[in-house]
């Protein structure tokens, strides 16, 4: 057989998530590279198609079931039971999204950047092969490589029948709510989708190995939050010490499917649906990066240095794949960052001042959870840790938000709103900043700025506060 005839460019992107893209847009569109983007899924990636989008969305869809129970206490004549239509609901979500895998493509277009669908592998350290999507195959080359492959979910290989449960990915696939959803896993993964759907009216079980769920959050917020959602219906099975087996009762969609769960003390629950929410694994099987020397972590993550360069040179890792801070903000700025450094250092619209990396400390996130969660910096543990007890000081506050002023006091009880500032040292540098409440995502972009600049607890005092917010408290605590 004829060898592949092969294609050469600049500037060669496995995977089309935000990462990738993020990378091949700067380096295509700002600075000119002939930049080849290779594609095997949905346009967008993960967060686009099964992760912070359509989880968003779902997350919008329950918090207004939870307004209309509010409005009752407003005054308004809101009957108890509602009915809605998730089908409806779904089949808006799904065209939303398509509608994004087009944003995708035509940026992709207009900024000349050359996409194939297929299956990347490679061939040597600058070459990669292509299995197209109809079966054909095709051979690339570059002197730039970059791995962006991003992750997926992981399901246990050792529990007869774990098969039969779904992760994330499949939960974007529901149509018909079952009524009776058990979730394994203690991350946010887990606990942003059983929250979802505790509020929209599904039994919900939730599997944990310890006391608290969101281990790695501060205290405050494992404690606070794991309390609230038992005082919001969700079932939390805590010290979980695993399922033995998985039994399948019954096919079906909806309440018609049935599972039979075993756990390992021998014990059984019966659910209509099971989500492993268990952690995830980085996308590079097919392309198999081994081949070519790439040295790989522990989990099998793609070890890179601050630069997002892997040991073997001209090939790049970012995003997911690599297991920094899987987060879609951070994973496009660091594509970026990477276009900067190979292609815009000489270029007019790039430069030396323009970011060459990323800097992974002081990352703001957010936890989607009902309430949700904001988060940057360090824990308290890890500033004690770091720092010295007698160097740390914290300051805290809990309250009742405003918006709840009307509601009787057991239903108070499941709105907290709690915040914890952590100072270092004299100067009382805030290190680390934790937020739970209504409108906390929102929040925690804007106090994400000042901890990213350097502020301190004196800084905030001297804001003045913006009344009547639940925010003002950040800047009035002593």
């Amino acid at each position: 057989m004829a060898p592949i005839a092969k294609q050469y460019y600049d500037f060669i992107v496995i995977g089309g998530g935000s990462g990738g893209s993020g990378a091949a847009r700067r380096a295509s569109g700002w600075y000119g590279a002939k930049t080849l983007l290779v594609e095997n899924k949905r346009s967008g990636g993960t967060c686009v198609n099964v992760g912070c989008v359509p989880k968003k969305i779902t997350w919008n869809f329950a918090s207004i079931s939870e307004l209309l129970k509010d409005g009752v206490h407003y005054g308004y004549d809101i009957p108890q039971d509602i009915k809605f239509s998730f089908a409806e609901f779904k089949k808006k979500r799904d065209a939303n999204i398509e509608g994004l895998n087009g944003v995708y493509e035509r940026n992709w277009s207009r900024e000349n950047i050359d996409l194939v669908r297929g299956t990347a592998t490679f061939t040597s350290q600058k070459e990669i092969e292509v299995i197209m999507e109809d079966g054909g195959k095709a051979a690339y080359a570059a002197p730039h490589i970059l791995i962006a492959t991003g992750g997926y979910p992981n399901k246990p290989q050792d529990i007869p029948g774990a098969e039969l449960g779904i992760t994330s990915d499949g939960f974007f696939d529901i149509e018909e709510l079952p009524k009776k959803m058990a979730f394994v896993g203690a991350g946010y993964i887990a606990v942003e989708l059983a929250g979802v759907m505790n509020a929209i009216g599904v039994e919900t079980h939730l599997f944990i190995r310890g006391n608290t769920f969101l281990r790695n959050f501060d205290p405050m917020v494992q404690e606070t939050l794991t309390q609230r959602y038992e005082d919001a219906g969700v079932i939390i099975h805590k010290n979980h010490k695993g399922f033995k087996e998985v039994v399948g009762l019954r096919e079906g969609k909806g309440e018609d499917k049935l599972l039979k769960l075993v756990e390992s003390n021998g014990e059984e629950i019966e659910v209509n649906e099971l989500l492993w929410a268990i952690g995830r694994a980085p996308e590079i099987d097919k392309l198999n990066p081994a081949k070519i020397g790439v040295k790989l972590a522990e989990k099998g993550h793609i070890e890179v240095d601050e630069y997002q360069n892997t040991n073997v040179e001209g090939v790049y890792a970012l995003g997911d794949v690599t297991g920094q801070a899987e987060l879609t903000p951070v994973a496009i700025a660091a594509g970026r960052a990477l276009s900067n450094r190979l292609f815009g250092l000489q270029h007019p619209l790039g430069g030396p001042h323009l970011p060459q990396k990323i800097d992974y400390s002081n990352i703001p996130t957010v936890v989607f959870a009902h309430p949700e969660v904001g988060t940057i910096g360090l824990t308290e543990p890890a500033a004690i840790e770091n720092y010295g007890k007698d160097n740390i000081k914290t300051y805290h506050t809990r309250f009742t938000p405003m918006f709840y002023s009307f509601h009787p006091a057991e239903e108070k009880k499941l709105q907290p709103t709690e915040y914890k500032l952590i100072c270092q040292g004299s100067e009382e540098k805030i290190v680390g900043m934790h937020i739970l409440g209504a409108g906390s995502s929102e929040m925690m972009q804007g106090f994400g700025v000042a901890v990213k600049m350097g502020a301190r607890k004196r800084d905030f005092d001297a804001c003045v506060a913006i009344h009547p917010t639940s925010a003002e408290e950040l800047v009035t605590m002593r």
